[in-house]
């Protein structure tokens, strides 16, 4: 089932998607694919400029979580496209309260990459050895912040979720919280 190399799981499609007016000028977009009674997951895309991908999905185990993508304000489907304004990490957050609410979930489990992390919860950091964009000493700061958190260091990647190496961790992290 697991594609041998990365580890990822075979590509699925949505099924549900939909737009969240969160201000007058901000809509999201969002979809959710997976098993409908499966464990919530949101998956924060990179950012600011990027957006979420069909590949994103398929860290998650699709028998075991409902997954929850989205693009964040300005990016992807959501619009307006590119819009700076009320665009800030508090301004996030808020969304991602507005999108759990909308969804009726009470609570849900968070996979995000390339920034931040949430205290006193746990969680895993996947680190590529040879990561330029964020080095390794980022990685090992965030997780002095976030000592409930175990630190992999994949030794042959870089900063790409889908390197092998991390993606194999990646996966091998969402299947033990997945049985959690």
């Amino acid at each position: 089932m697991k594609d041998p190399v990365t580890w990822l799981y075979p590509p699925i499609e949505p099924y549900n998607t939909g737009r969240l007016k969160v201000t007058p000028v901000h809509e999201i977009y969002f979809e959710e694919s997976g098993k409908p009674s499966g464990k919530p997951v949101i998956f924060l895309h990179g950012g600011p400029g990027g957006g979420s991908d069909p590949k994103q999905r398929r860290f998650f185990h699709p028998e075991k979580y409902r997954i929850i993508n989205f693009d964040q304000r300005g990016c992807g489907k959501s619009t307006p496209y590119a819009s700076l304004e009320d665009n800030t990490t508090r301004h996030l957050v808020a969304d991602i309260e507005k999108i759990r609410e909308h969804l009726g979930i009470e609570r849900w489990q968070v996979f995000g990459g390339s920034w931040g992390s949430i205290r006193h919860i746990p969680g895993e950091i996947a680190q590529g050895r040879y990561d330029v964009v964020c080095p390794i000493e980022s990685a090992w700061a965030l997780h002095r912040e976030w000592p409930e958190a175990d630190l992999i260091i994949t030794p042959d990647s870089g900063h790409s979720a889908f390197d092998p190496p991390n993606s194999r961790a990646l996966v091998a992290a969402t299947d033990r919280l997945a049985f959690s």
